[in-house]
């Protein structure tokens, strides 16, 4: 694994900076973040964006399965959570029972480097709605499938962890690669079965009901500022008007939907 993977406290300040610097200022431009209101972040990691909304005065509520970011989340929002303006949750989002684990619906739902992980997609994006105020808006942000790293190959070490678009290759030949330099990953099997393009998640908001308030794509991420020293650079507006082959050229993308 690369450092920025493996030096917990670094990686939570450069996502908290990325969040401070990239993320809500776009949710800002197109809903106000206002004291008072509410938040949850669904794959809430180490807390990075729920201390930036915190930061503003909202109530937030996170969930994670993952114990160890967890660990870390309770130890960078120590304050925060004895206050009570943050709860965190210790579980996968289906096992959630969000009428008596949530007890409010949210202004804000959150899923940043998630939904690209989670199975049934059309399931969660469906269900959201039953926990999102009537006025209230869901940003995602994630790297499409086919983009060059879209596999998450840079957690890998070597030659592979710098191999762009191997990850969409047929699954025999996918396996192999990793047999054979001895690094069978099971969080890269699982992004291989969960990856989603721009289509499919467009073609799913439109089945369950929601709009697209606004979307942003990136040829260049913005946290690659902190990951590599790259600049930040949107995406063309010819490259983002293609379908399909926009996916290729697109190292992330930010939307904000409404229900309808």
């Amino acid at each position: 694994m690369h450092e920025f993977h493996t030096d917990y406290k670094a990686y939570y300040e450069f996502q908290l900076a990325n969040a401070e610097k990239s993320v809500l200022p776009y949710i800002n431009s197109h809903q106000p973040i206002k004291p008072g209101m509410t938040m949850l972040e669904i794959g809430c990691g180490q807390g990075s964006v729920i201390k930036a909304f915190a930061n503003k005065g909202v109530a937030c509520v996170g969930v994670e399965m993952y114990d160890l970011w967890l660990e870390k989340a309770h130890e960078w929002l120590s304050e925060e959570l004895k206050t009570g303006q943050v709860r965190l949750i210790n579980k996968n989002i289906y096992d959630v029972d969000p009428e008596h684990e949530f007890g409010t619906k949210f202004d804000f739902i959150v899923l940043k480097d998630v939904i690209e992980h989670i199975h049934d997609q059309a399931k969660l994006i469906g269900w959201m709605k039953s926990f999102l105020k009537p006025d209230g808006v869901i940003f995602f942000g994630f790297p499409p499938w086919y983009m060059p790293f879209g596999g998450h190959q840079q957690i890998l070490n070597g030659w592979l962890s710098k191999t762009p678009y191997w990850h969409i290759l047929p699954w025999p030949i996918f396996k192999g690669l990793m047999k054979m330099t001895k690094q069978m990953n099971a969080d890269m099997i699982e992004i291989k079965e969960t990856g989603i393009s721009i289509e499919r998640f467009e073609r799913i908001l439109k089945e369950k009901g929601f709009k697209i308030v606004n979307s942003l794509h990136w040829f260049i991420n913005p946290v690659y500022e902190y990951k590599f020293g790259y600049k930040a650079r949107k995406q063309s507006a010819l490259v983002k008007a293609i379908p399909f082959v926009r996916n290729f050229f697109t190292t992330a993308v930010f939307y904000i939907v409404k229900a309808k």
